[in-house]
């Protein structure tokens, strides 16, 4: 099995960029361009992490990886918080790889659980084209998409891989009818439609938005993060017209960090 410094070593490089702050509505608060160098020092038993943006450089340096942090064998990964606290900010970074591409998204929410603010990262590798998507729309989604899921866990026990199907068609009033199936279990739930935003309200204490971004990304999130319910953050990015990858950070009803999941599907029908 790929060990979690071998995952980490697949980012490797000179990844140019920005970083582009959302309000949860979508608005444009601000972007800023960005140069992130991950270096492998000493026959990459450390990498040295350097971010530049607004004219500042961050500098960081790792030995080794856990907490907070998991990876996937293509580079992919997450870091973020292992527990949701009261009255305190709660958050993470969701970030998927493709080729010379990476798409990474974090999600804040402040100190009253509500959410708060996104941070939408594009990045190439230095020297590679830089062939960004347009803004997600709807139309990009509807249909039906076929994959597999791999499920990583931060206790480190073997992972699990399933086919997954995601249906997605508009019923006769426009609202967006949703089926996902894991293995064999499926769920199904509504959705309304305004603007960039998908919104499933079926639950008021339970309302989860779908945010479409530029270059094919979406966030998935709930309004709000609170104790002794159980919650998922989620970026999708559509990488063709025909193939997409999501990724899904799961916490349960205690508020603990409990796995993270990489779906990659195919889209094999339009509804």
């Amino acid at each position: 099995m790929t060990s979690q410094w071998e995952c980490f070593l697949q980012n490797l490089g000179v990844w140019e960029g920005s970083f582009t702050q959302f309000s949860p509505q979508g608005t444009l608060i601000e972007d800023i361009p960005s140069r992130l160098t991950l270096e492998g020092l000493n026959n990459n038993q450390t990498v040295r992490l350097t971010l530049s943006r607004s004219g500042q450089d961050v500098k960081r340096e790792f030995s080794s990886v856990g907490g907070g942090l998991l990876f996937f064998k293509n580079g992919s990964f997450s870091e973020g918080l292992i527990q949701l606290g009261p009255f305190s900010e709660f958050g993470a970074e969701l970030a998927l790889v493709h080729e010379n591409r990476r798409l990474r998204l974090v999600q804040i929410f402040d100190k009253n659980g509500q959410l708060n603010t996104f941070i939408l990262i594009r990045e190439h590798l230095t020297g590679t084209e830089a062939a960004e998507r347009p803004t997600l729309q709807l139309d990009d989604l509807l249909g039906e998409w076929r994959g597999e899921a791999v499920t990583i866990y931060p206790d480190w026990r073997s992972p699990d891989t399933y086919s997954t199907t995601l249906k997605l068609q508009l019923d006769d009033t426009g609202r967006l009818i949703q089926s996902t199936s894991f293995g064999d279990r499926t769920i199904t739930s509504i959705a309304t439609i305004k603007d960039r935003i998908i919104l499933f309200d079926q639950d008021p204490q339970k309302q989860v938005q779908v945010l479409l971004l530029p270059d094919g990304a979406s966030a998935t999130s709930p309004l709000k993060v609170q104790l002794r319910q159980p919650l998922f953050l989620e970026v999708g990015w559509l990488i063709q017209p025909n193939l997409r990858q999501r990724m899904i950070r799961s916490y349960n009803e205690k508020g603990e960090w409990v796995s993270l999941t990489l779906v990659t599907e195919e889209r094999v029908g339009n509804c």
